[in-house]
């Protein structure tokens, strides 16, 4: 009888496929097979690229006169901790007997290179049709749709070929330099560093990502704090008043001084005070009152750079503890995929998105999101999100953003306490955009002294709306303040603290409200305000991955900035890897408790030699230029061919300027 053949990612989710399938055949050394159905599993790579040493024994030694290393004929072999696992697997895929081999392999780029490394290696039976499951979450309805909506294996080629030509990246990138810059600096840094011996590892993202973070600290160690100070003017009357800022206008007789810091700063605090003095007596004129209402929606949802920032600043893990604990709740049923580059859903699953609201209702027994779905039904709030900024399919490339099946609870009870808590961090953040937007009463004030300008501004939320959802306890909001400054691109955090209403505020509205343009209002008192420049702050571990993931906005050029945009180094899959491996190398250091990433001195010493033998390997636009090559030939605007030629012709006249040079 004709066999289909099914081979996924790992052990666990053959199960799942199993369960769904209903094969419920025997469970035989590596695999399960029953009358229809065989499946059986990967364990992460089963195949791996040689070594230089397995083309020639002697370029097992290091030398100048053997590089570049470029093969004509690229080998590969079987790793041999997972010999076993590959020789069932390829006998499975030899069957005569096997008329369909579906790959449901992990669904993106890595998953398809690891799937077709072993068909390569194994060679199937060549008259089995080769299909592709592609899912978005491991539930029983995706699973049964992805089977049923396979494709042509055929139809993922120039995934595949993007996935290969990646892996020959980084691995001729990384020998050749690696083997170079070693050969050529590695003594010079032995020595330097008090180490007997050193050898140098370059990576194409690693080396750039290591270039951010000792560029960021060289700024913050060579930063002079410059002291400035600011005028404050008192208006009012003295139980009802304000404070306004003054800024420099082409009116000010200070327009253009050469005592100004910036537009609002004095560099000495004389000037300040003379200036305080020139405004005594003179009467305050209200020349602008502005009021306007503003209303934010939520953020949008979470892709994997997004939810491994929020996951350190919440819970101080790194980026790769992050991808583990959702990896299982993906597997668990609990949630999509999460190695994915998009925050927005697609069309088709904005469609049917009640079955998620309905499965969270029904399964998830949290007593603060039952609160808030009984609030959206009490308060009828809309479901309907495919016009919304929430739903754009073409900002989605393999997957949707990442968010709760409302399936998979079953499996809940038993999970760790940090899985349950970013559990409720990806549903929270799902259920905000099902919620109105919050609303601002804001009002902007001008005040006229003798053509010199004083402004303030009053902000208070009039309606929660989605930061109900969003804004963190009490406890959790304590411990946000105080890493304020170690991420400037958490939006849900930004928002929070722009429109905390505490007493005052609503005070100084009320207070502003009142003013009628031009009317005199009283002055109180003027004072300086001592300021200072502030120096640029660290990354952290979760930063550091939205850095790399932004990274055409360090790309000063506008022109490529543009062509780069949505590539960044590495990807999503990839950036908490790199984070690990700098760190495991000594390249780098991550304070356990906040999460702070330093370089080391080790990682400094490297940093100085690539900057100056080859500095375009520090910079993202080579990088991400690189990544976004990849993505062209996965989209088919490029051959393989053409990359391939750019990169021998880059490694070729890189080694060949160095090793002149020397």
């Amino acid at each position: 009888m004709a066999k289909k053949l099914i081979i996924t990612e790992k052990p666990s989710v053959a199960m799942e496929f199993a369960k769904v399938l209903n094969i419920n055949g025997t469970r035989k050394n590596g695999y399960i097979e029953s009358n229809e159905w065989i499946i059986t599993w990967c364990v992460g790579h089963l195949v791996t690229m040689s070594y230089p040493e397995k083309y020639d024994e002697n370029l097992k030694f290091w030398r100048l006169d053997t590089l570049p290393f470029i093969p004509k004929e690229w080998k590969y072999e079987i790793i041999p901790a997972v010999q076993n696992q590959y020789n069932i697997v390829a006998q499975l895929l030899q069957r005569e007997d096997v008329e369909e081999i579906y790959n449901a392999g992990d669904s993106g780029r890595e998953g398809e290179y690891i799937q077709r490394l072993v068909f390569m290696m194994a060679k199937p039976n060549p008259s089995a049709k080769m299909k592709r499951v592609w899912i978005d979450s491991q539930t029983e309805d995706e699973i049964k749709r992805g089977i049923k909506e396979a494709k042509d294996l055929s139809e993922y080629d120039s995934l595949s070929d993007a996935a290969y030509l990646r892996a020959k990246e980084d691995y001729l990138i990384g020998i050749n330099f690696s083997r170079l810059l070693s050969i050529i600096f590695g003594r010079r840094i032995a020595k330097q560093i008090d180490e007997e011996k050193v050898s140098i590892s370059v990576g194409r993202v690693m080396t750039c990502v290591l270039g951010m973070v000792v560029s960021r600290e060289r700024e913050i160690v060579n930063f002079v704090k410059t002291p400035y100070y600011k005028v404050i003017g008192e208006f009012g009357q003295e139980n009802s008043s304000f404070k306004a800022e003054w800024k420099v206008t082409e009116k000010s007789k200070m327009y253009n001084s050469p005592k100004l810091y910036n537009e609002s700063g004095f560099k000495k605090i004389e000037d300040a005070q003379n200036f305080i003095l020139s405004l005594k007596d003179k009467k305050a004129i209200v020349t602008e009152v502005k009021k306007t209402k503003q209303k934010e929606n939520a953020p949008l949802l979470f892709n994997l750079a997004e939810i491994q920032n929020e996951c350190t600043k919440r819970f101080k893990i790194k980026p790769d503890e992050t991808l583990e604990v959702i990896q299982n709740l993906y597997e668990k049923k609990l949630v999509t995929y999460p190695r994915t580059d998009a925050r927005v859903l697609s069309t088709a699953v904005a469609k049917i998105i009640s079955k998620n609201l309905n499965g969270i209702a029904k399964g998830y027994k949290d007593e603060e999101v039952q609160g808030y779905i009984k609030q959206m039904a009490e308060e009828k709030y809309s479901t309907d999100i495919v016009k919304s900024k929430y739903v754009n399919d073409s900002k989605i490339t393999d997957h949707y953003a990442i968010i709760p099946t409302g399936q998979g609870y079953e499996n809940y009870d038993k999970l760790p306490d940090l899985h349950k808590q970013i559990y409720k961090v990806i549903v929270k953040r799902f259920l905000a955009i099902f919620y109105p937007p919050a609303e601002f009463n804001k009002i902007s004030v001008t005040i006229d002294i003798d053509n010199e300008q004083f402004s303030v501004t009053g902000k208070v939320c009039i309606k929660q709306g989605y930061l109900e959802i969003a804004k963190p306890k009490s406890k959790e909001a304590d411990k946000d303040k105080s890493n304020e400054k170690l991420d400037e691109n958490n939006k849900i955090q930004d928002n929070e603290n722009a429109k905390s209403n505490n007493g005052s505020q609503e005070n100084n509205l009320d207070i502003l409200t009142k003013l009628k343009k031009n009317s005199e209002v009283g002055v109180i008192n003027f004072e300086t305000k001592d300021a200072e420049t502030s120096p640029p702050t660290r990354y952290n571990s979760g930063s550091i991955i939205l850095a790399m993931e932004n990274a055409g906005k360090l790309i000063e050029d506008e022109e490529l900035r543009e062509q780069i945009k949505g590539a960044g180094i590495g990807t999503s899959a990839t950036r908490g890897e790199i984070i690990k491996k700098l760190e495991k190398i000594k390249y780098i250091k991550i304070n356990e408790k906040t999460q702070i990433i330093t370089p080391t001195q080790k990682g400094e010493a490297i940093y100085d030699v690539v900057n100056a033998s080859m500095p375009d390997m520090l910079n993202p636009k080579l990088t991400a230029s690189w990544e976004k090559g990849l993505d062209m030939v996965a989209k088919k605007e490029i051959k393989s061919e053409e990359f391939m030629v750019k990169l021998e012709s880059y490694i070729k006249a890189k080694i060949n300027k160095l090793v002149v040079r020397r």
